[in-house]
């Protein structure tokens, strides 16, 4: 139901739509419900959704005639790599709360009414979202996200933006925090003791190293490019294909990859620390234990929770309305219009889903350059096909001062990346006034640190 072209019409028989599928037509059924939640997963079954976004569907009968036939699975691997609703109706019917990114997705098909498309309701008829059914399932995603997406810092009539302000601070414990700034610009963590957790993601400059891959121990380079360490303890997941769950994980990745800091095991970086007689006594005093991987990387990870970088863009969400130029209030409208504020959601303004990179093109066979194993992204970790080529959506706080961009670092400029993402990822081009004006939005999310804005 969600994908926009779900089928093409002209490519059908006459003869076909003698003997298309009729959908039961049950829209009414959801008012027997009392459960909003409820209500929104039997319209969504009802209304024919889970046809092209589950990846578990069942192949309908003409997807095995020629002609037809190619269409109909193109068009349905095209609806699940934009939105496999399974997960959503599971935390529908078990009272759980959907994803940011989800409920962005359904809120914004029932919003601008583009779901679902004429083509499909010509070949299933009866499936069509009514005016009630849109009210629903928008009444919903409002409720939802006051209840689970907003932050303490929102102005109330902002509530029920998708985009978030950034909280004032995350709890961390401020001793904790003292360690593992040290440690962050500590080289001991790595095997030769050249490279620090700065190295890759410099403070200084967005919070990367402005490299399409970054440079390890020996020469080496790693092979995808490093995202910013700013805001990183907001993201869902952590590495461009979520192999860590949080920031403590996450730390124990680069000391011990051969091609990035080197180190042996954390025994080693461990005895380098505690030969330090002076950095020594201030560990044991916070962590009696001593040093190991875990209070090693824990300190770290609360240090990182620190790294938020409050933007103007902020102050117009916490009800400053004067924080923002007519342009750049233009380029937030035209940033939620072409569907960027579906992914790219929530109060990090990304980091909150998995998505499919060449959703109507295919973006490595524009690029040219053949595969590698930085390419597969999630499926690195899930190994289920479904996975293969979906990154982890990267946050927009500071990206006018982090290129180059994508996760392999080839796309060198903003604008570049703009206009790939409406070509790849929703299949229009966009125009240059367009691309000035969201640039100007963009522009807002670069924040402060320590006071300073960064540069």
């Amino acid at each position: 139901m969600l994908n926009a072209n779900r089928f093409k019409m002209a490519a059908l028989p006459l003869g076909l739509l003698a003997v298309a599928l009729v959908m039961p037509s049950c829209s009414q059924e959801y008012k027997k419900l009392s459960d909003p939640a409820k209500q929104v997963a039997a319209i969504i079954r009802q209304n024919g959704c889970l046809e092209c976004h589950s990846s578990t569907a069942k192949m309908p009968f003409y997807g095995k005639l020629p002609i037809i036939g190619p269409v109909v699975r193109a068009d349905m691997q095209e609806g699940t790599h934009y939105l496999d609703l399974t997960a959503m109706l599971d935390a529908l019917d078990n009272g759980k709360p959907v994803s940011v990114v989800d409920l962005a997705k359904i809120e914004n098909t029932a919003l601008t009414g583009s779901m679902p498309p004429a083509k499909f309701s010509s070949v299933h008829w009866g499936t069509s979202l009514s005016r009630d059914e849109k009210a629903v399932i928008i009444a919903w995603a409002k409720d939802t996200r006051k209840k689970f997406f907003t932050t303490p810092t929102v102005a109330p009539e902002f509530e029920n933006e998708p985009l978030q302000p950034l909280m004032a601070s995350l709890q961390t414990d401020s001793a904790k925090v003292a360690l593992g700034e040290a440690l962050y610009n500590d080289t001991r963590l790595s095997g030769d003791s050249t490279i620090s957790c700065a190295h890759c993601h410099d403070l200084n400059m967005g919070g990367v190293d402005r490299q399409q891959y970054s440079d390890g121990i020996k020469g080496q380079f790693g092979g995808v490019n490093a995202p910013t360490v700013y805001n990183s303890a907001l993201n869902f997941l952590q590495f461009w294909d979520g192999r860590a769950a949080d920031l403590k994980e996450q730390a124990a990745g680069p000391p011990l990859n051969p091609v990035e800091m080197g180190s042996k095991s954390f025994d080693e970086i461990s005895a380098k620390l505690a030969a330090d007689k002076e950095f020594s006594k201030k560990f044991l005093a916070v962590y009696p234990e001593g040093f190991n991987q875990s209070t090693i990387t824990e300190a770290i990870a609360e240090y990182e929770k620190t790294l938020l970088t409050p933007s103007r863009f902020d102050k117009y969400l916490m009800g400053d309305k004067n924080a923002l130029s007519a342009e750049e209030l233009e380029g937030y409208k035209l940033f939620k219009a072409n569907k960027c504020a579906t992914c790219h959601t929530g109060v990090n303004i990304g980091g909150q889903s998995f998505e499919y990179m060449g959703i109507k093109k295919s973006y490595f066979d524009y690029r040219g350059t053949g595969l590698t194993d930085g390419d597969k992204g999630r499926y690195s970790v899930t190994k289920n096909e479904q996975d293969l080529h979906k990154f982890k959506t990267p946050t927009l706080r500071n990206v006018m001062i982090t290129p180059p961009y994508m996760h392999d670092g080839t796309v060198k400029s903003v604008e570049d990346a703009i206009r790939m993402m409406h070509q790849f990822e929703i299949g229009n081009n966009i125009s240059d006034p367009d691309v000035t004006k969201i640039i100007a939005f963009l522009k807002t999310l670069t924040g402060e640190y320590n006071g300073k804005l960064l540069q």
